[in-house]
């Protein structure tokens, strides 16, 4: 119960890490704004004077010039360089390395979840050639997109001492070209998704009771599920809400200066009690979608890195859901007991109206 407790506790304290971050940037901007710079004496002659002049400009009566004097020092490209290389990059090493230390210490106190009646022998479609496709297109390029955007963000750190500067710089390069393309099959598949499976996520009061049992996770119980259960809806719509947001992200980065997501997702939490300042450049604009294309992404990796092991090594027959489209039918009855017998009722169905139809001799 206690593993179980600590498990559900980390997904919430990410989210908060990521509004905490933004509030931070938004909250140095406006300070540096406000005249908080450095330097803490009084007078025309300070050194906050003297840094506010060079900052803002003066309003044009430097001898630089207002024109120069504006990005003589660019004080959010400072505080983007600290986040990134600060919190988001810290924060982001113990998410992966966290979610891997974990899933080791479940597979040696859980081991393998096997079906407990094992094989019978006889299969059931869990799911068609355009829902795997779909799942696929996503999945593959999402996986490119992770490796590419984490050597960005590590690379420097882990790879180029290795391999060094050329052949880094070759990988590199490479991998920006990969991930900028990739993102539209991502893009594509995810739509693909949502429209093969909106249908089956929507939550329901069974689901509560999957979440009370933990899914069966730390006993041998199985809990009753229809096609997907709500730790698999849970993944559907953070995939879905959290490819949309990076995805949208990702397309500002990509074509720069033409958008302004950001202000107007701050003037939209404004709405509803927020204190964020609206009042964005548009290299703002830019500093601030990458920050949150970074958090994003690091949530969404650590997400799948779970759901690759439930559906990989950690559960007996599950794969084959995706690499066949078949399954056996005492994995779908322990597992998705209630959408067993809701497609073992259609096939009757299905039997009847064959029936019917059929002319006689």
């Amino acid at each position: 119960m206690l593993a179980k407790n600590t498990l559900m506790k980390k997904v919430p304290l990410i989210f908060l890490i990521s509004f905490y971050i933004i509030f931070n940037f938004n909250y140095i901007s406006y300070a540096q704004s406000s005249g908080e710079v450095p330097g803490a004496t009084s007078g025309l002659n300070s050194d906050a004077d003297l840094w506010r002049y060079i900052r803002e400009g003066n309003k044009g009566n430097t001898q630089l010039g207002n024109e120069l004097s504006a990005v003589m020092i660019q004080s959010e490209g400072d505080n983007w360089r600290s986040i990134r290389n600060g919190p988001l990059s810290r924060y982001g090493a113990y998410g992966i390395i966290g979610i891997l230390i974990l899933l080791a210490w479940y597979y040696s106190y859980k081991g393998r979840i096997k079906v407990s009646k094992g094989f019978s022998g006889k299969t059931i479609t869990r799911f068609r050639a355009i829902e795997r496709f779909s799942h696929w297109l996503m999945a593959g390029s999402f996986i490119v997109l992770a490796i590419t955007g984490l050597n960005l963000l590590y690379g420097k750190y882990i790879l180029l001492p290795i391999l060094g500067p050329e052949t880094f710089s070759l990988i590199t390069t490479s991998g920006k070209y990969a991930h900028n393309f990739l993102s539209f099959a991502f893009m594509l598949g995810l739509g693909m998704s949502f429209v093969c499976w909106v249908s089956h996520n929507i939550p329901s009061k069974l689901d509560v009771e999957w979440l009370r049992q933990g899914g069966g996770l730390f006993d041998d119980s199985h809990p009753p599920a229809r096609k997907f259960n709500a730790g698999q809806k849970i993944i559907f719509w953070a995939v879905m809400l959290g490819g949309l947001s990076i995805s949208l992200s990702g397309w500002a980065l990509m074509f720069p200066f033409e958008t302004n997501m950001m202000s107007k997702t701050f003037g939209i939490l404004n709405m509803i009690g927020f204190n964020l300042s609206t009042d964005l450049t548009p290299l703002q604009e830019q500093q601030l979608q990458q920050i949150w294309h970074g958090i994003v992404g690091l949530v969404l990796i650590i997400m799948i890195i779970a759901h690759i092991y439930i559906g990989s090594l950690g559960m007996q027959g599950a794969f084959d859901a995706m690499n066949s489209g078949e399954v056996d039918r005492n994995w779908a009855k322990e597992h998705h007991g209630l959408w067993v017998e809701e497609e073992d009722q259609k096939a009757k169905n299905a039997d009847k109206k064959g029936s019917v139809n059929q002319p006689a001799e």
